[in-house]
């Protein structure tokens, strides 16, 4: 029986990744810091440590078929330090361990915000550069570890890259409840008039294309090395997006908003608190985040249903209605 590793296995995509490798009829192992009951229930075996532990790694990548490299430190905020011991120093371990058990295919769950400078992009392909600086330890860091996992690719260890732009749906962890926790404490607003044009993806479309690609990839394959946007190719303006998750868990639609020069200055106002008071949280908000509220942002996906066979299978509607529908039976409101 084939065995697969998703690191990451307890969070939001990796969890999906892992009911889905399950159901497929994989044996599934999985690497993480934490315990996830739900992981147990479904039989797969699990290891426990830090991902810039190498011989943690080495351990969850021995015996393995294939390999979805998924976890990452995914803030808006911090010191660069712990998101390069997570992003970086861990996808190196992952790399050299794959290297030394000699499994052929990885895996790695990218982001679209290694090529964002800040600025708009609209309907860019994969052919957009890196930026000559970025504004906060995440897209950097995770920009560096995708040049590891591309430049790794060669005829012994097969590598693809995917950017799966705003994870969502029912179950997530994060962007949906993030964005509801914010609204019902009354602290959402939009930067601008809210119409630029995002792109996301459905949580099922995201496994999907993981799914594809490890099934694709091999020595000679078109995705061998590349880096490949997976998104629901539906772009919706912004306010629209981050009212139907509002709208998802019961609370009225958000129409206040404040100009982008205001909401940079807050975000730098926030920034300086934070760094004069460390250890105090997340600041409400960042430059990188009002960035990406008040930019377009969208990609041409033709190469990944090109190479991959990529179809986004749920729609933006469909998506929104199984949201309000688990929000509506228990399975997800959005709470802090």
């Amino acid at each position: 029986m084939r065995l697969s590793l998703v690191t990451g296995g307890g969070g939001f995509l990796g969890g999906a990744l892992v009911r889905r490798l399950v159901a497929d009829g994989d044996a599934v192992r999985t690497l993480q810091r934490g315990h996830y009951p739900e992981l147990d229930a479904l039989g797969v075996e699990c290891v426990r440590g830090d991902i810039a532990d190498s011989e943690v790694v080495d351990r969850a990548v021995a015996g393995c078929n294939r390999v979805f490299h998924v976890a990452g430190k995914v803030e808006m905020w911090g010191p660069r330090g712990p998101f390069e011991r997570t992003n970086v120093v861990g996808t190196r371990n992952v790399i050299d361990a794959v290297r030394r058990h000699g499994v052929p295919r990885l895996v790695f769950t990218s982001s679209p915000s290694v090529v964002h400078g800040g600025h708009d992009i609209a309907g860019a392909d994969e052919s957009l550069p890196y930026p000559d600086r970025y504004c906060a330890a995440y897209p950097a860091t995770k920009a560096e570890a995708e040049r590891l996992v591309l430049a790794a690719n060669d005829p012994e260890l097969s590598t693809v890259a995917l950017r799966p732009h705003l994870i969502w749906g029912s179950g997530d962890t994060n962007l949906v409840p993030r964005i509801v926790a914010r609204a019902r404490a009354g602290q959402l607003r939009l930067v601008g008039d809210g119409s630029n044009l995002i792109d996301t993806v459905y949580i099922d479309n995201a496994v999907d294309a993981h799914v594809l690609a490890a099934e694709r990839l091999a020595p000679s394959a078109a995705c061998a090395g590349r880096p490949y946007f997976i998104t629901n190719d539906e772009p919706w303006p912004v306010r629209d997006v981050i009212n139907g998750f509002v709208t998802a868990a019961g609370l009225e639609p958000v129409d206040r908003s404040i100009p982008l020069a205001v909401a940079l200055a807050a975000g730098w106002l926030f920034e300086t608190v934070h760094r004069l008071r460390p250890g105090v949280g997340e600041p409400r908000l960042t430059r990188f985040l009002v960035r990406h509220l008040a930019t377009a942002h969208w990609y041409d996906i033709s190469a990944a249903k090109r190479d991959l066979g990529y179809e986004p299978r749920v729609s933006m509607e469909e998506g929104m209605e199984r949201l309000r529908a688990s929000m509506a039976s228990g399975g997800g409101d959005g709470s802090p």
